[in-house]
Order: C-alpha cells, then sequence, then structure tokens
C-alpha cells in the first residue's frame, strides 16, 4: 500500500514536470515566431540609454579623404621595433657561456634591464634572431646560445 501511494506520486510529480516543460517550450516556440513575425527581424529595443547617433563628417578643401585634422602622435611608451630582440642578444652576451633558457632570460632582463617580457615575446625574438643567424638552439632545443653575427 505505502509502495503504490509512493509510486502514484512519483508519477504525479513526473506528470507535472512534463506539462511544466511543455508550457515553457510553447512560451519560447511562441517568443520565436513573434520574433521572426517583425519587419527585417528587428531586435528588440536595448535597454539603458539611447544610441548615439553618428555626427556628420565635415570635410574641408585642400586636405585628402584620408588625413586626419591633428598629426599622429608616435606614444612615447612603446618601444621601438625591434628592441625585444636587441635587449635579449645583448643579455645573452653578458651570460657566462653565452647560452641561457628563456627563464633564465627573462629575469636577466628584468634584473639588468628593469623590463618585463613574457615567456611567447622572447621565443619570438630568438625565432628572429635566429633568422639572422645571430643565435642558435642547442641540442635540448631549450638553450638558446648566442653565436654573433
Amino acid at each position: 500500500m505505502a509502495k503504490t501511494a509512493l509510486t502514484q506520486l512519483q508519477e504525479q510529480v513526473e506528470a507535472i514536470r512534463r506539462e511544466a516543460y511543455a508550457a515553457g517550450y510553447a512560451a519560447a516556440m511562441q517568443a520565436i515566431r513573434d520574433f521572426a513575425a517583425r519587419p527585417g527581424g528587428a531586435a528588440p529595443a536595448r535597454r539603458g540609454r539611447p544610441a548615439k547617433a553618428a555626427a556628420p563628417v565635415a570635410r574641408r578643401r585642400g586636405r585628402p579623404p584620408g588625413a586626419s585634422a591633428k598629426p599622429r602622435r608616435v606614444s612615447r611608451h612603446r618601444p621601438q621595433r625591434g628592441t625585444n630582440a636587441r635587449l635579449i642578444a645583448e643579455v645573452l652576451k653578458t651570460m657566462p657561456s653565452g647560452t641561457a633558457r628563456p627563464a633564465a632570460i627573462r629575469a636577466a632582463l628584468t634584473a639588468d634591464k628593469g623590463v618585463t617580457m613574457a615567456y611567447t615575446s622572447i621565443r619570438h625574438s630568438l625565432g628572429q634572431l635566429e633568422a639572422r643567424g645571430e643565435v642558435s638552439a642547442d641540442a635540448d632545443g631549450k638553450t638558446w646560445r648566442y653565436t654573433g653575427s
């Protein structure tokens, strides 16, 4: 008797779950149909601040269309192109035996030069230096040796 009551209760709970799922699914499908029925499939209006309208572009005579009003400034905080490779070559030159792993190169860069560089940047610079013939990878592939140019 107790088992039958428990079984009936489980069946009722399962039936309620199925009905709730079906109702939620039907509501979701109706929302999709409503969205698809909008002209152009326009998205609902955004909440919050309205989007800014684009300001009209005024063109001056005598200036090419791509030119800007103010000359571009070069950021003083960004190092020059090739600086990472030069710094790494300098560090490898100062290493005893002229060999080091990227972790040792990074530690020396931080200690000696005050520059923190990502391992990927170090590896990329080592690849550039290898292409120029300034460094070579040792047999283990992890240690790099300064060979000069």
